[in-house]
């Protein structure tokens, strides 16, 4: 084993094991007859919480942690370029990498056991905020061996104790990575997006067969009311005529009754007037 070799497995210990992990590689990289680099890394700090949960990044999630870098490229050239219209194009996506990334960060501690305060959230945003700004930042950040947050302060960036940090130079095979992916990604997302568009068209084009077909139906149905409720007046309308009709052939058979009564009573009268005529001329005659 050798120093970078040791350096990255301290740093990758648990905060709680650090110090003791550093002791005990350094003591094999003494017994190995390294003595200059068990030196160096007995000089080695212990990360702050915040410094940690960013090495922890930076090793659990490279690929992401480049797409970081890989914009801050970004804004270096826009901002060389002066081009305004890509400078404002691109501050939602590093406001939006941030934030996903810091939400990372913090689900990767809690795995660890690791809580994180508002403090230590906020100290390490302006970590990952500083090596998008700063190249320098950038690769120490990607280093993963950070013992102190970092942030920037205008004319550069510093530690929680106000000292500069170690750098290793990021690859540029690895930053053209991180701009493949994003590629991939912005493909991935268009097609997602034409999906949903196709998708919510279709749903659009069935709610309107639906509401076409609910209102031939409303129609239909209002239709049939009407021609019931006509045909129903209309039952009440020959009721109506058949009770008047029923009323008048009443009275019809009434008077036909009435007519029958009188000329009966007509006849015996006629009847009776007849007899006394007969039995007044026998009188007569009989004189």
């Amino acid at each position: 084993m050798d120093f970078e070799e040791a350096a990255d497995a301290v740093y990758a210990a648990p905060a709680a094991d650090f110090i003791a992990t550093r002791n005990e590689l350094a003591k094999q990289l003494k017994a190995g007859g390294d003595a200059a680099a068990s030196t160096r890394l007995k000089a080695l700090r212990k990360p702050t919480v915040a410094a940690w949960i960013a090495n922890l990044l930076a090793r659990k999630l490279p690929d992401e942690l480049d797409d970081l870098l890989a914009l801050g490229d970004e804004f270096r050239e826009a901002t060389a370029d002066l081009d305004g219209e890509r400078l404002r194009d691109l501050t939602p996506r590093r406001h939006r990498l941030l934030d996903k990334l810091s939400k990372e960060a913090a689900r990767l501690a809690a795995d660890e056991g690791q809580k994180v305060s508002p403090d230590v959230g906020q100290k390490l945003r302006e970590t990952l905020d500083a090596a998008l700004v700063d190249p320098a930042a950038g690769d120490a950040v990607r280093e993963g061996r950070l013992s102190s947050a970092l942030r920037h302060v205008g004319f550069g960036v510093v530690d929680e104790n106000g000292e500069p940090s170690n750098v290793t130079p990021l690859t540029d095979e690895r930053r053209q990575a991180a701009r493949d992916r994003r590629k991939a990604q912005q493909a991935e997302t268009e097609t997602a997006e034409e999906e949903r568009e196709a998708a919510h068209r279709k749903q659009t084009e069935q709610d309107e067969r639906e509401a076409a077909e609910r209102a031939l139906a409303k129609q239909t149905f209002e239709e049939a009311v009407a021609a019931a409720q006509a045909a129903e007046a209309k039952v009440e309308d020959l009721d109506t005529q058949l009770d008047k009709a029923r009323e008048a052939l009443s009275e019809a058979q009434a008077r036909v009754h009435r007519v029958g009564a009188e000329l009966d009573e007509a006849r015996r009268a006629a009847r009776d007037a007849q007899k006394e005529s007969r039995e007044a001329r026998k009188r007569y005659n009989r004189l």
